[in-house]
């Protein structure tokens, strides 16, 4: 059941929604062109490592470390760093811990593993259930969509364009932090996002995978959908986190798990009570 009460899904205008982890299936949209490159070297480990672990390591090691970047950024209230530049310097970071130089992975190999980035496949329960959420049957006084589905992520106004163009999602709008002059976890950047839209705050949802996303909307008054990906919020303790209430629904997005992900985000904000909560 839901950890906290809400407002009724037939109150919400505006969902906004995180892109990289949340819509978007980074590493499988990232592999295929690490695939390409020149081997990593192996571990001195018995059995040796596969290349595909491998390579699938430096991934989740460079999302994490990006993260720990901008988390960083966020405490010691510097200015937010172009996602390019960011990315660049982790990936340089970790490939020299490895012991693998521009003479292995020159420079313009890296640059199109940086700019991979801004070309995402979206997770499969997606596009289906932002097409249902846009062609509702109910219809506001205006005769507008039901919903305005909004993008509101970290990152600049470029990354967001190649995303939604090469994800085809179907957004309304984009609202990147770069726009906004403010990053998340900023309870300015909530705060902006639904002034822009003309709303209440009440009347506004949060989708996320990053539970440290959805704490700074809760705390701003939004309502709070997380949505669980293989790929995110790795080694979380997700039982204390319920227990504290700032997610108003949980909902299972992992395919091997069985998940149904933003179908039941959209059953959930059409007002189906059949909504389907993480065990």
């Amino acid at each position: 059941m839901p950890t906290n009460a809400s407002p009724s899904p037939r109150c919400q205008k505006a969902v906004f929604f995180d892109l990289m982890g949340t819509c978007c299936d980074w590493l499988s949209s990232l592999i295929p062109l690490l695939r390409t490159c020149p081997p990593l070297p192996s571990p001195s480990s018995s059995p040796p490592t596969s290349q595909e672990t491998l390579l699938t390591n430096l991934a989740l090691s460079w999302r994490a470390g990006f993260f720990a970047e901008i988390h960083s950024r966020f405490t010691l209230n510097l200015p937010a760093e172009d996602i390019d530049i960011t990315h660049r310097r982790v990936l340089d970071r970790l490939l020299s811990e490895q012991g693998v130089g521009l003479e292995h992975w020159d420079s313009a190999l890296r640059d199109r593993l940086v700019a991979q980035w801004h070309i995402q496949t979206p997770w499969s329960d997606v596009i289906s259930a932002l097409q249902a959420l846009r062609q509702s049957a109910s219809k506001s006084d205006s005769g507008s969509d039901s919903f305005f589905l909004i993008v509101l992520a970290n990152g600049t106004t470029r990354l967001q364009l190649d995303i939604a163009q090469s994800s085809g999602i179907p957004f309304h709008m984009l609202l990147s932090s770069q726009l906004l002059g403010f990053t998340k976890p900023d309870e300015r950047v909530y705060r902006k996002a639904v002034e822009l839209v003309g709303l209440d705050v009440d009347e506004c949802t949060m989708v996320a995978s990053h539970l440290y996303d959805l704490e700074a909307a809760k705390g701003v008054g939004m309502r709070t959908i997380y949505v669980r990906r293989e790929t995110e919020d790795v080694g979380v303790d997700f039982e204390k986190e319920r227990e504290r209430g700032y997610v108003d629904f949980w909902v299972e997005g992992r395919e091997k798990e069985g998940g149904y992900g933003f179908e039941d985000v959209a059953d959930q904000l059409l007002g189906d009570e059949l909504l389907r909560f993480l065990p």
